[in-house]
């Protein structure tokens, strides 16, 4: 089999609720304190992941984190029962779930040695995030195991902060084939922490071997940052030849713009103006967050979160994009609202690796069977419902931790069981 994208989707955790920790996220500082619904949060994400099969994708999974994070709190010199509020919800945070933050992932197409390359994030930024990446690290070292075709990096040493594929864009005329990478950091000195430096892009692409020649370092724009795009997979996406992007989304645009055309003359750069989509309609719609694919029948499809169809202006203008002669064709749309309410959308919950499907663990690949299979464990063992209220008497919170070895149980993935079966 040739190379291919696969989709891997994180599994949202019983753990999920709505804390309000991440500064410069507006979804979620606005929603902080509201009640969350883990069971349907998961049951949504399997039903995305059950549409792209459906459209001929590929897809995996990324499995919820051991929460709270008893280790990271005994670091810290406490427990899960004795933490203050605010560090227990940083040590229970179900956030691993945005699997766009996993890693960055270079093709073997791109790279000097011919493997696919994948660098955990460090996700120093913020505190919740910042203990994900030891348990990232194991997982993707068991999926991609194969190290004939697969190279797994730890991350780069702090206090380069690296978000991972939500800042990082892959350009090409096909999957399979040599791309251009493009990886876009911010700088500080806005209302909101710029989270992408630009050491941490520079680290990644020499440890993954990249040709200089085909690698963009890109600024993003201080207003976009301003605006709540914490990350750049909020105001661009890219696929094959396809970048979608806002006006706003870059600093220097006409320069990168330039730059990627030099290097790629068949790229397609489909510009949203800030006069037809505002930089807060792009935000609060999550237009770029949503997942740019290639169809196996050919063409593209633009999968949407379902909160861009209460926009105007946004529905008008992906009018105006498919009727036209432009490669984006097709629009689907997918219900998220419990990742939506905590700002991340259809991009977000996904990390996409070309490989070949073969070389990788097959348990972290999944069909409608095993789909079903992780429905029913939700369905039997997420909790329905998760208050604020509850926080500090939820101490070690052993019926999400009951429900988690369920799932990995049932999915045959014990190497992460962390109490006896």
């Amino acid at each position: 089999m040739t190379l291919v994208e696969i989709n891997f989707d994180g599994i949202v955790g019983p753990t999920h609720n709505y804390a309000g920790l991440s500064v410069g996220n507006l979804a979620a500082t606005r929603n902080a304190g509201a009640v969350a619904r883990p069971r349907a949060a998961a049951l949504e994400g399997v039903a995305k992941m059950r549409a792209n099969l459906r459209l001929g994708l590929k897809q995996g999974i990324f499995l919820p984190h051991r929460r709270p994070d008893q280790s990271w709190l005994a670091a810290l010199g406490t427990s899960a029962e004795a933490a203050d509020a605010l560090t227990w919800a940083q040590a229970s945070s179900a956030s691993a779930m945005w699997a766009a933050n996993a890693a960055t992932v270079s093709p073997g197409p791109d790279t000097s040695d011919g493997r696919c390359h994948l660098s955990v994030a460090n996700l120093v930024t913020l505190p919740h995030r910042s203990h994900e990446w030891t348990e990232t690290f194991d997982q993707l070292r068991l999926a991609f195991a194969d190290d004939r075709h697969f190279a797994v990096h730890p991350p780069v040493p702090p206090p380069f902060g690296d978000e991972g594929a939500a800042n990082h864009m892959r350009l090409g005329l096909r999957h399979d084939g040599a791309g251009v990478e493009v990886f876009v950091y911010g700088e500080p000195g806005g209302p909101f922490p710029a989270r992408q430096h630009r050491t941490a892009c520079a680290a990644i692409a020499r440890r993954h071997g990249l040709d200089p020649t085909r690698t963009l370092f890109v600024k993003q724009s201080p207003e976009a940052i301003a605006a709540g795009a914490f990350h750049n997979d909020v105001v661009a996406v890219a696929n094959e030849r396809v970048l979608f992007a806002h006006e706003q989304a870059f600093e220097d645009k006409d320069r990168f713009f330039a730059d990627l055309r030099e290097r790629l003359p068949e790229v397609e750069i489909v510009e949203v103006p800030a006069s037809a989509v505002s930089l807060e309609d792009a935000v609060a719609s999550y237009l770029f967050n949503a997942q740019l694919v290639t169809l196996p029948a050919g063409g593209m499809a633009l999968i949407l979160p379902a909160e861009a169809q209460e926009r105007p202006r946004v529905v008008q203008w992906l009018d105006h994009l498919v009727a036209g002669n432009g490669p984006i064709r097709t629009l689907e749309w997918v219900d998220v609202r419990q990742s939506m309410a905590n700002g991340g959308g259809p991009a977000c919950l996904r990390l996409r690796v070309v490989c070949n499907p073969d070389h990788v663990d097959p348990r972290f690949l999944v069909d409608d069977a095993r789909l079903d299979l992780i429905a029913q464990v939700v369905t039997q063992h997420w909790p329905e419902e998760v208050r604020s209220a509850d926080y500090q008497s939820l101490g070690a919170w052993p019926t999400a931790q009951r429900a988690r070895r369920e799932l990995l149980k049932a999915l045959d993935i014990v190497d992460f069981l962390d109490t006896p079966a």
